[in-house]
């Protein structure tokens, strides 16, 4: 696969390539890869130089990698998650999927989305073009050992995607995974009763849901977060909601309730409380004002059969958006459970 890559505006170690995917009812469609490269090009892939002479093909060498997937109404920012894989000579790479982020297009409804089985393309398209990247920066001979990195809605795509993809990546990480919809009360008691025939005929209509802007409030440096967000990226009242996207939404979280069985290690990184309400608490900048992470966890433990449940006080909806001692504990723990778990492998099936 032939890329074109840029400077991404994240800064001189970050680069992105748009990926092509096939259009949908709105028109053209692309994902965008974006590749950390502190060894100086989107060649490295973020690893540190290394010759690539006298591979044959035959003697496969492992290198490790991660791929960031990003939730709702989001893209990629998180330049220290990128550089603490890449300090490990960890591979980071991130996607902004279709209809958002730096691949969203004029034309385009923002996040529309009508089933999430359509996200395997945009996954597929950065794997397969992060694995060409490491296969030229290394002559070849090489095995890619992937985790793949969600947040939110992102993490719900992921394991459908790892359920459909089997053999694609090594582990997954979950960061505040979006599993149930019982999690988040505010959207699910808004749409009670309508949901079903809006979305069949007016899959468009925007659904009537609180726009409160807590969460976007505890994570951006222009409120009482440490973060820099483009608005029209990432909006302080998110995207409006469409009933058929929704809908996409409540039927991949019926299929992970049906059970999802993943025969890969995985991840699942929360916060140790939650504070969902109308009004804005000061509470909200210490635990996950956007999903009940009671029911995130229980939901959670049944993925698969060797699943790691991390809680973080003190911790946000995004565990690695969190105030600076949360986070710090957050990657002490990520780091251990890579060195068990991250690249291992496929785990034994359960009984």
């Amino acid at each position: 696969m032939s890329l074109l890559w840029e400077p991404d505006h994240l800064g001189p170690e970050y680069w992105m390539a748009a990926l092509g995917l096939p259009p949908d009812d709105e028109g053209p469609c692309t994902a965008t890869l974006v590749a950390h490269t502190p060894s100086g090009g989107p060649s490295f892939g973020g690893l540190p130089p290394e010759s690539a002479s006298g591979h044959d093909g035959r003697d496969f060498r492992p290198v490790r990698a991660v791929l960031y997937v990003h939730g709702w109404s989001d893209y990629f920012f998180q330049e220290a998650t990128a550089e603490f894989f890449t300090d490990r000579g960890i591979a980071f790479f991130a996607v902004d999927l279709r209809k958002f982020g730096r691949s969203l297009r004029p034309w385009q409804t923002p996040g529309y989305i009508t089933d999430l089985a359509e996200y395997d393309a945009d996954i597929n398209a950065a794997i397969d073009a992060l694995t060409d990247v490491l296969r030229d920066r290394h002559g070849g001979g090489i095995d890619v050992s992937l985790t793949l990195m969600a947040h939110s809605a992102g993490a719900l795509t992921a394991v459908l995607w790892a359920a459909r993809n089997p053999g694609r990546a090594r582990s997954l990480v979950l960061n505040g995974p979006w599993l149930d919809t019982q999690g988040s009360a505010l959207l699910r008691t808004a749409t009670q009763g309508v949901l079903g025939t809006v979305s069949r005929f007016r899959p468009k209509a925007r659904l009537r849901v609180p726009e409160l802007g807590f969460y976007w409030r505890s994570i951006s440096r222009s409120a009482d977060g440490e973060w820099d967000l483009l608005p029209s990226w990432r909006p302080e009242t998110g995207f409006p909601l469409r009933a058929g996207w929704f809908a996409a939404i409540l039927a991949g979280q019926a299929e992970v309730a049906r059970g999802l069985s993943l025969p890969v290690p995985v991840l699942v990184m929360a916060s140790g409380s939650s504070t969902i309400s109308t009004t804005w608490s000061e509470a909200m900048l210490e635990s996950d004002s956007v999903l009940d992470v009671s029911v995130m966890v229980r939901r959670a433990v049944e993925l698969g059969s060797c699943v790691t449940v991390c809680r973080f006080d003190g911790a946000l909806h995004d565990v690695l958006l969190s105030r600076a001692p949360v986070r710090s504990a957050a990657y002490r723990q990520l780091g251990r459970w890579l060195d068990a778990y991250g690249f291992s492998g496929a785990v034994a099936p359960g009984p």
